[in-house]
């Protein structure tokens, strides 16, 4: 299956997402079809009829994140070849963002 076990504090491991948020790019009614048809909420934003609004706050999130991530030229281009070294760089990546971000917060 090509979509990961995701990990749940309690119950069994959920093997797809609740929901799925996207922008108004994939309103296409072959994806909300293929998207519900597998059992998942479909929360995208309608061209023309509705505000893309109230799906940025979950995807800004996630965006924000990433763009935290790729701050670090290191991760910006992939110059390991071997995927350990490039985990081990986004772990060390991700400390640092979380380092700085509790630090700015306690002072």
């Amino acid at each position: 299956m090509a979509i990961p076990a995701i990990r749940s504090r309690r119950g069994p491991r959920r093997r797809k997402p609740a929901k799925l948020h996207a922008d108004k790019a994939y309103d296409q009614p072959e994806l909300r079809r293929w998207v519900r048809d597998r059992g998942i909420t479909v929360r995208i934003a309608r061209k023309g009829v509705e505000s893309s609004t109230k799906l940025g706050k979950h995807r800004w999130v996630i965006e924000r994140c990433i763009a935290w991530l790729f701050g670090y030229r290191r991760l910006t281009i992939r110059y390991e070849r071997k995927a350990s070294h490039f985990l081990a760089f986004l772990t060390l990546g991700a400390a640092l963002t979380c380092y700085k971000k509790l630090r700015k917060h306690t002072t």
